[in-house]
């Protein structure tokens, strides 16, 4: 209208008297618009009901979505691609206004991405081993090239695709493209194994066959550039190289997926001779090489017991030798140096449940049967060793302080002949790091000569950092870490001027009383990372970490998102995540926590989460949300839950214990059905499923999984969060557990289409498409800010 005003608003302009008549009639003949209805917002889609009746222990149940996971039945499996079809569309709809937000922050988190070409260069006697991607191919190829020919090599950039344009010489041996891999198997190229023989002529790998559903072993002269034909095996599991490198042992599964049998090849050779069956059908196997090669350990494991068997690697086929047996299901790691084994395990002590790992040692002797292991390290109530690396000279040892992780090198060998010592008497030599510290892991580390080793540094304010520890002297190298802040990644391997990237000088432990965050490349300055511990209904205390933006945080008003796990035993991942920093940067605060059945608090803190006891996750998770609301850390009807796989486990249970508590979900692969799927397995599960969330043929067990499972337990007549759940066909759990939830959450619970219950389907190539991993990311926060921050 602006055009038509201005003649009016213009004061030295003559109007002719017709053109203010002209206008006289028009507005006399004027109709303002009626305002225009609301759209009616979408409506959920309605799968059929085929009620399917159940009992056990006295106990019958009805299943109206049971035919969803009926995968044989052709007729269901139509009626499952239409209603996810449906599905997909109503997500669309629904999430159709946030189109334009869904752009910015896919365009926000892409440029946060690390991009490599190629990965760190890990250092194995004379040769560098790496993966780069070639332009324009989907796959890595797997490449080498001589430490002595490389001394200015820097991740992928010099020389190019390894070719020294200087000398005219090719450097690099290509040694598997899976590209052409994935030719073999359908498109698609997912390796799960992957050893060099130690006298690198040999890859031993095993790559995902779709069709199947199994790990295909294959063997690869690198030499030649060609595969073997023998040895060939289908369902393998675990590798394991003898013979220096002439003969190779190799797991392989039944049809359940439990490993029962090793097979050993002698390379060149067209036979395969078992040397070990497990016939029990509740224990599992897997091998191991010690670090130099001299052994290799046979693991076996059930709920009842766990043995340990040591086979000679110069003659694997002369038997195995039991050399340690407990009554109870254990994690057993075995190593040899100069004469001694060494085992870690977290195994009963003289009876007792032991909270945490600890350290064994015995010597080598002809003798055959179990050996008697003696302690390493006295007891420390203030100490515990959480993990463990051996080279020839140091073993390396990362120790929890309270809730704080260190890590620390002591000289080999260790003193003999006096028993059990204080840690604190093999005078460890401590790596400075920065604050905040969740994780540190173990790198590749093969090379069991080399005084170097390397760790992954994680904290909640800090992307991740990749360190090599130089264990003679305590220095340290930032050899790869993402620095936000000036949009840059930190390299080093050689010569950082001939890439023009600032070179990373080495910090040495005199370096203890600088700046730490800023030699870690921290983001403390801008992020605010602290720790609670909030009491449970029990009065247990559980750890909550809450990072949140110094610039953004007012007293009671940011929306929050909680994650949890708590499962397994594991670790909640509490690592920097880029996506976030799109939420904290808009005012979200971010938050864990650390329920019990997962990791971080001892074997007695997993224990205290699993089967009968699942219900303590819950209320550890129930209670962190109170607090987050109560303390005015987030506001009120703002608070978001998150969980992956068991996490959504958590999360789901916790809404329907206290629904009110929060505003949105986001459950992502979630197991939701225990009672059903434990009962009746579709897809072959774990023994560690079983054990974490109980056995139904057990009336206890079953009455608890009855009690805490989500599908079960969905709340009638009450307001529901709104949820975004996120699955796929190929999931360990299976898709049909997220639609069969989402279905009964709508019929259950009061319809609201401000908040919404969402089914979302990705494809399996997103772990490894970053492009896909940004949309996902994208579209899951997007969800948050339109039902809770909009």
């Amino acid at each position: 209208m602006r055009h038509l005003l201005l003649p009016l608003l213009t004061p030295h302009r003559r109007v002719h008297p017709l053109s203010l008549l002209y206008l006289h009639l028009r507005s006399a003949h004027f109709k303002p618009h009626k305002p225009q209805p609301a759209p009616s917002p979408p409506t959920p889609p309605k799968p059929p009901k085929k009620p399917e009746t159940f009992t056990l222990h006295d106990q019958t149940w009805e299943d109206q979505y049971s035919w969803m996971s009926n995968l044989n039945d052709k007729v269901a499996m139509r009626h499952m691609d239409v209603y996810m079809e449906q599905e997909e569309k109503y997500t669309e709809a629904v999430m159709s206004d946030t189109l334009r937000l869904q752009s910015k922050l896919q365009s926000e988190m892409a440029s946060r991405m690390e991009f490599h070409l190629s990965t760190l260069p890990v250092r194995w006697g004379p040769w560098l081993y790496y993966r780069r991607v070639e332009e324009g191919k989907q796959y890595p190829v797997l490449c080498r090239r001589l430490v002595s020919k490389n001394e200015e090599f820097i991740s992928n950039k010099s020389p190019s695709a390894g070719f020294d344009f200087t000398s005219g010489r090719r450097i690099e041996e290509k040694l598997l493209d899976y590209n052409k891999e994935a030719e073999r198997f359908g498109g698609y190229a997912y390796e799960e194994l992957s050893e060099v023989s130690p006298d690198h002529r040999y890859l031993a790998y095993t790559m995902y066959d779709k069709d199947n559903d199994y790990f295909k072993l294959s063997v690869r002269d690198m030499n030649f550039g060609s595969n073997c034909n023998n040895p060939q095996a289908d369902r393998v599991s675990g590798l394991a190289w003898a013979m220096d490198g002439k003969a190779l042992l190799y797991v392989v599964t039944d049809d359940e997926l439990r490993p029962y049998k090793v097979y050993c090849n002698i390379l060149g050779t067209n036979e395969d001779v078992l040397i070990y069956k497990e016939t029990e059908g509740n224990v599992h196997i897997n091998i191991r090489h010690t670090k130099d090669f001299r052994f290799i350990s046979v693991n076996t494991f059930s709920a009842a017991y766990s043995k340990v068997f040591l086979i000679n690697a110069a003659d694997p086929l002369s038997g195995l030798n039991l050399v340690w047996e407990c009554a109870t299901q254990a994690h057993c790691i075995v190593e040899h140096h100069q004469g001694y084994l060494y085992l870690f395990t977290d195994s009963t002590r003289e009876g007792h449940l032991a909270d945490h790992h600890y350290l064994l040692r015995t010597s080598i002797d002809s003798s055959s049967g179990p050996k008697t292991w003696e302690n390493v390290l006295l007891d420390d109530p203030e100490l515990t060793i959480e993990d463990v690396d051996f080279s020839d000279s140091h073993l390396v040892l990362v120790v929890r302080e309270g809730r704080n992780l260190k890590l620390c090198s002591v000289d080999l060998p260790l003193p003999c002949g006096k028993g059990a010592v204080h840690f604190k008497e093999l005078n460890p030599r401590y790596l400075s790091l920065p604050n905040h510290v969740c994780q540190i892991s173990p790198g590749p580390n093969y090379d069991y000569y080399s005084l170097t080793m390397r760790f992954t540094i994680s904290s909640p304010v800090m992307p991740d950092a990749v360190v090599d520890y130089e264990l003679s002297s305590g220095t340290w190298n930032i050899i790869q870490q993402q620095d936000l802040l000036h949009e840059r990644k930190r390299v080093l391997y050689g010569s950082a001027s001939s890439v023009g990237s600032p070179e990373i000088p080495s910090f040495s432990p005199d370096d203890l009383d600088s700046d730490q965050n800023n030699l870690w490349n921290s983001l403390s300055e801008y992020y605010a990372c602290e720790q609670y511990e909030v009491p449970s209904h029990d009065k247990v205390l559980v750890s909550l970490t809450v990072v949140y933006s110094h610039n953004r945080m007012k007293q009671g008003q940011n929306p929050g998102l909680l994650h949890g796990h708590g499962a397994y035993g594991e670790l909640l991942d509490k690592r920097w995540r880029s996506e976030l920093k799109s939420l904290l940067d808009r005012g979200w605060v971010i938050a864990y926590a650390d329920v019990r059945g997962g990791g971080g608090g001892g074997k007695k803190w997993h224990q205290d989460g699993k089967c009968t006891k699942k219900y303590n996750s819950i209320s550890d998770y129930i209670s962190c949300a109170k607090f987050l609301i109560e303390r005015e850390i987030v506001q009120e009807d703002k608070l978001a839950g998150w969980g992956y796989s068991a996490g959504g486990f958590l999360v789901a249970s916790a809404i329907n214990c206290s629904p009110h508590l929060f505003r949105a979900a986001i459950l992502k692969v979630p197991f939701l059905d225990p009672r059903n799927t434990l009962f009746k397995p579709v897809l072959p599960l774990t023994a560690a499923d079983f054990e974490e969330f109980g056995y139904p043929d057990d009336v206890e067990d079953f009455d608890a999984i009855r009690r805490y499972s989500p599908y079960d337990n969905i709340p009638k007549g009450v307001l529901y969060p709104a949820v975004l759940v996120t699955s796929s066909f190929n999931t360990r759990f299976g898709v049909w557990e997220a639609a069969k939830w989402v279905a009964r959450v709508r019929e259950d619970t009061i319809y609201d289409p401000k908040r919404p219950i969402l089914l979302n389907l990705f494809t399996d190539i997103v772990e490894e498409n970053k492009y896909l991993q940004c949309k996902e990311s994208a579209l899951e926060t997007a969800f948050l800010l339109k039902v809770i921050d909009s």
